[in-house]
């Protein structure tokens, strides 16, 4: 009977991840995407699939942003992670917050609080211990269902 649990556990809290990012976080992308897949997640890149200085991130979180809905969520990374946040925030329904090191705090709150959905990270400001840690925490932690944190999303959607 326990394993039956754990596996039904495992099955709804195993979501859809897609990867995007530029140059910048090209490097950290690539350690990330196998670190997802080994909790469980299934994944998608979106690219940036080589190296390119010269690349732009709306070109990869464009196509993200499209994708993000219910039980689907998406990581993000650039340089500071800030212009792919503000891109990926034109788009309803996606809710990005940025992590770019210190308190993981934020990252909690931003799920718990504001059911945050893509996290951006500032690739030149947290190294991979760093991003892994706030990846797994941003990943396992629930929306909190509290009415207050439900009507305050409420007014934000009710401008769309």
């Amino acid at each position: 009977m326990f394993e039956v649990h754990q596996h039904l556990v495992s099955v709804i809290l195993s979501m859809k991840i897609y990867f995007a990012g530029d140059h910048a976080g090209f490097e950290l992308k690539g350690k990330l995407i196998p670190f997802v897949r080994s909790l469980g997640h299934e994944v998608e890149d979106l690219g940036p699939f080589s190296y390119d200085a010269n690349d732009d991130y709306p070109d990869f979180i464009i196509p993200l942003a499209k994708k993000i809905g219910e039980n689907v969520r998406g990581i993000i990374i650039g340089a500071s992670g800030q212009g792919e946040a503000i891109a990926a925030n034109r788009f309803n329904d996606v809710r990005a917050v940025v992590y770019y090191g210190g308190n993981l705090d934020v990252v909690k709150k931003a799920r718990e609080h504001n059911d945050a959905n893509v996290l951006s990270l500032g690739a030149r400001f947290v190294n991979e211990e760093e991003a892994k840690a706030a990846v797994k925490l941003w990943l396992e932690t629930p929306f909190s269902e509290y009415e207050r944190h439900i009507r305050r999303l409420a007014k934000i959607d009710a401008w769309k």
